[in-house]
């Protein structure tokens, strides 16, 4: 075959073919154009591939006909509009369908975490089992006030969001084997037990809730949710529901989950900043507690409040509703 008589007889088709491609609108004419000139392009590139694969004629063509290919079949391209529908649709419409697991755990674990700071603040030798004396001094003192202020600010939001973020995760992935989560729960109320109850046993519980509750608020609420989303995912293959096989169950319980587990990374942003920025700062306590109450107020509004606005338009969390490219129109 002669490849230079080749090349030049269909010179124009090929030009013609990558004009087409350029085009951000085509008519139906065009269109129907672009499609027959790439079939024909599409081979005549298997020929010379076959024939005489001269290297530049073989690299051209091929970028050619992919090109020709994107513009038939669309490229896909980034949308704020699914961005949108995610926060205004299907992140509140789960968390509010999630609502009594995340409730249930959470005031079970506010009522635990206080009967445990009680008993130790009653029960002294209790403490003494986890920290020495020394440690409770320092405690009280002023290591748990200077935890707050020890690095910048920046850094410790950073820091706290990482923790944070963490721990929700644990508790949202081992969610599929329950027992897990109830130990990842246990460890963090052991840890606020005690160093609740070393500071109510010293007469310094007024700091100890001047400290905790700005940030705690919407920070435990976080992975209170965390935490009762991921037993709704283990909860779906030890009883699926009627006509659902329990792979099918659980498929859907952990797409809700993961789109939970997106919305909940800003959540514990928030309070990252919080606990770096107002917990410390010399607001008065009233203040940094009223400013911590409000933010936590506008979680569980949009929540429990937008959320059953738009669990009534019936969002869901499958796949296909959250997507975040769609196709071009031509």
């Amino acid at each position: 075959m002669d490849l230079d008589v080749y090349v030049a007889e269909r010179r124009g088709e090929w030009n013609r073919l990558e004009r087409l491609t350029r085009r951000r609108r085509l008519t139906p004419d065009e269109a129907d154009e672009l499609v027959l000139l790439y079939q024909r392009a599409a081979t005549h590139l298997s020929v010379i591939r076959s024939r005489s694969p001269d290297p530049v004629i073989v690299a051209n063509l091929s970028r050619l006909v992919l090109g020709a290919r994107a513009a038939i079949t669309g490229s896909r391209r980034f949308s704020w509009a699914p961005v949108g529908r995610f926060f205004t649709t299907a992140l509140p419409g789960e968390l509010y369908r999630t609502r009594w697991w995340w409730i249930s755990v959470g005031v079970i674990c506010v009522a635990l975490a206080t009967a445990m700071i009680q008993y130790v603040a009653a029960n002294p030798g209790v403490a003494d089992m986890f920290m020495s004396e020394e440690q409770q001094q320092r405690l009280v003192a002023n290591d748990f006030v200077a935890y707050y202020s020890e690095f910048r600010a920046q850094n410790f939001a950073a820091a706290v969001w990482t923790n944070n973020a963490l721990l929700t995760a644990q508790c949202l992935a081992s969610g599929v084997l329950i027992l897990p989560v109830f130990y990842l729960l246990g460890s963090n109320l052991l840890s606020i037990g005690v160093t609740g109850g070393v500071m109510v046993g010293a007469g310094a519980g007024d700091t100890f809730l001047t400290y905790i509750a700005p940030h705690g608020l919407l920070e435990l609420t976080s992975v209170f949710v965390g935490a009762g989303v991921g037993l709704r995912i283990g909860w779906a293959w030890i009883a699926p529901g009627p006509f659902r096989t329990r792979g099918q169950a659980l498929a859907e319980r952990a797409r809700s989950g993961m789109l939970v587990a997106l919305g909940l990374v800003l959540v514990l942003l928030v309070a990252g900043l919080v606990e770096a920025y107002v917990t410390p700062s010399p607001l008065p306590a009233s203040l940094r507690i009223a400013l911590g109450a409000l933010v936590w107020l506008g979680f569980l509004g949009y929540a429990l409040g937008y959320g059953a606005l738009a669990h009534h338009r019936r969002t869901t969390a499958d796949l296909d509703d959250i997507a975040l490219t769609e196709l071009p129109q031509r």
